[in-house]
């Protein structure tokens, strides 16, 4: 489990990069999104990581790798809105956004820590491509509830759906960098 939490840290390390990174250069103009715009965005991410794994041809020079932190960075996003609500212009600067990025992602490793305990690191011996999968199916999940407005009678919610999408993409870079 040291070895998982190091490598969930490492990978978890690129992607807040890219995200303050990409605060530099928009500032929060991602706050405008309501939530089904931001599960949207990471649908359409999945479903290109699932083209590419099903097809040999590719027309655009990036990988898997990319689309999976975007996934992250997505559902981190998601998390804050889903927390704060959607604002009318952008209000946050990067050090009030890096903050929440840090809280939520702490949130979600606890929770990938508390779930790894209890399945042995299943995880592990799975293929990227059912993850990749199991975000789909998060992401439909999620746009139901969003459809319902909502309002779920024994299902999770939102949020820990999208913590889970996180937490599926972690492990597929994981796995990815182990089968270099």
């Amino acid at each position: 489990m040291q070895n998982t939490s190091e490598q969930y840290d490492k990978v978890i390390e690129k992607c807040r990069s890219l995200f303050i990174n990409k605060m530099s250069d928009y500032g929060s103009a991602w706050r405008i999104l309501r939530l089904p715009s931001l599960t949207d965005q990471i649908f359409i991410k999945a479903q290109r990581i699932r083209q590419l794994q099903e097809s040999s041809v590719r027309k655009v020079d990036e990988g898997e790798v990319s689309e999976f932190i975007g996934i992250i960075n997505y559902s981190v996003m998601a998390l804050v809105q889903y927390e704060k609500g959607y604002a009318n212009a952008p209000d946050l600067n990067t050090e009030e956004a890096t903050e929440l990025y840090d809280k939520h992602i702490k949130i979600t490793k606890e929770l990938m820590e508390n779930k790894n305990h209890d399945y042995g690191e299943a995880w592990r011996d799975m293929r990227i491509s059912s993850l990749t999968d199991l975000i789909l199916q998060k992401l439909l999940r999620v746009k139901q509830i969003e459809d319902n407005k909502g309002k779920t009678i024994v299902s999770e919610g939102i949020d820990a759906n999208y913590q889970d999408m996180i937490n599926y993409a972690v492990f597929a870079l994981i796995l990815h960098e182990e089968n270099k």
